[in-house]
C-alpha cells in the first residue's frame, strides 16, 4: 500500500479524578487523516480545514510524529499527509492526540506494521509533547486502542485497557480556547496528603466501577479534589453545568482534558439527551456559543476507512 485513510476519534482525558492516567475514546467527533508514502525522506503537510495549523513538520503534531518514525527507519522514506480536522484545536477533546495518533497508526500500517502498539503510542506521544510541553498518553492511548485506557506508567510505558459498560457521553464545547500548556501552568505543584488519599480512592473506585458495571460507584468516583477546583475557573458556567446535569440524572462528569469542554456520563440515551438540553440552556443563557455532542464510547480507536 502507498496510501491510507484513517478515522481518528476524539477523546476525553483524565475522567475527572485520573489526571494524566485515564482516558476514553468517543464515537463523535473524529478527524480524517490521509497518508501517502514518498520515496524521499521528507514530510509534506496539507490542511483540509479552516484552522490554519502549521504545515512545517517540526511545528505540526502529525509532522513531528512522522519525523520521529523516519528516524527509526533504515531506508529513505517520507510521507505526505492531509489532515481534515473536525475536532477543534484547544477544545479539550483530544484534537492534537487525534492528529498524532492517526499519523502514527497510518504510518505503521503503510510500512507493514513493523512497530508494536506500545511503540506506536510512544511515537504519537511526541505530538502531545509538542502541543502541551509534556509527553502524556491519556488521550493517545484510548485514541489508538479505543475504549477506556489506564496509563499505569509512562517510563516504562504500561497501558491497561479497561472494560466498561455501554455508557452515553454528552460533551459541550463552549467556543472559547483553553490551551493545554496554559492549563498545566496554573496547577499546584504540591497537594495535601488528605487530598491525595481521597483522589486515589476515587481513581480506584472509578476503575472498579467500570470493570463491575457499577453505575453508582462510577458516579460516586467522578470527583476531583486536586485539578478541577483550579482549572474550572477557566470555564464559564462550569459549576452550574455540573450541578444541574447531575440533578437531571447524569452519573457525573467534569472537565474534558484541560477544557473548556465539559463531559457527563449517563446510563442511557434518554438521560444523555436531558443532559444535553440542560447544557444548551445554560450556555444559551450565558451567551456563549457552543458545540455539543451526544455519543458513546468508541471501542475501535483509530480505524482504517
Amino acid at each position: 500500500m502507498k496510501q491510507i485513510i484513517v478515522k481518528c476519534p476524539g477523546t476525553v482525558a483524565n475522567l475527572v479524578c485520573g489526571f494524566d492516567i485515564l482516558g476514553l475514546a468517543l464515537n463523535e467527533p473524529s478527524d480524517i487523516l490521509e497518508l501517502q508514502l514518498l520515496d524521499k525522506p521528507e514530510v509534506i503537510i496539507h490542511n483540509r480545514d479552516h484552522y490554519n495549523l502549521p504545515t512545517e513538520p517540526e511545528r505540526n503534531v502529525a509532522g513531528v510524529v512522522l519525523l520521529s518514525i523516519m528516524e527509526k527507519l533504515d531506508k529513505p522514506v517520507g510521507f505526505e499527509v492531509t489532515i481534515e480536522k473536525h475536532i477543534k484545536p484547544g477544545s479539550g477533546i483530544g484534537s492534537s492526540a487525534a492528529s498524532a495518533a492517526g499519523a502514527a497508526v497510518a504510518a505503521n500500517h503503510l510500512l507493514g506494521n513493523p512497530f508494536t502498539t506500545d511503540e506506536v503510542v510512544q511515537f504519537a506521544m511526541n505530538g502531545e509533547k509538542l502541543a502541551s510541553g509534556v509527553k502524556h498518553a491519556d488521550n493517545i492511548a484510548p485514541c489508538i486502542l479505543g475504549g477506556v485506557s489506564l496509563i499505569r506508567s509512562i517510563h516504562p510505558l504500561d497501558i491497561v485497557s479497561i472494560p466498561s459498560p455501554d455508557l452515553f457521553v454528552t460533551v459541550v464545547h463552549p467556543q472559547i480556547e483553553v490551551r493545554t500548556s496554559d492549563a498545566r501552568q496554573i496547577l499546584k505543584q504540591q497537594v495535601l496528603l488528605k487530598d491525595a488519599i481521597r483522589q486515589w480512592g476515587n481513581i480506584a473506585g472509578l476503575v472498579t466501577g467500570f470493570m463491575k458495571n457499577d453505575y453508582d460507584l462510577i458516579g460516586r468516583s467522578l470527583e476531583d479534589v486536586i485539578i478541577e477546583p483550579v482549572r474550572s475557573i477557566l470555564i464559564p458556567g462550569f459549576d452550574e453545568v455540573k450541578k444541574q446535569c447531575k440533578e437531571a440524572g447524569a452519573l457525573g462528569g467534569g472537565i474534558s482534558g484541560s477544557g473548556p469542554s465539559v463531559f457527563m456520563l449517563s446510563r442511557n440515551e434518554e438521560d444523555a439527551r436531558i443532559v444535553e438540553a440542560v447544557m444548551k440552556g445554560i450556555y444559551t443563557k450565558i451567551g456563549i456559543d457552543f458545540n455539543i455532542y451526544v455519543t458513546t464510547i468508541n471501542k475501535k480507536g483509530v480505524e482504517v476507512v
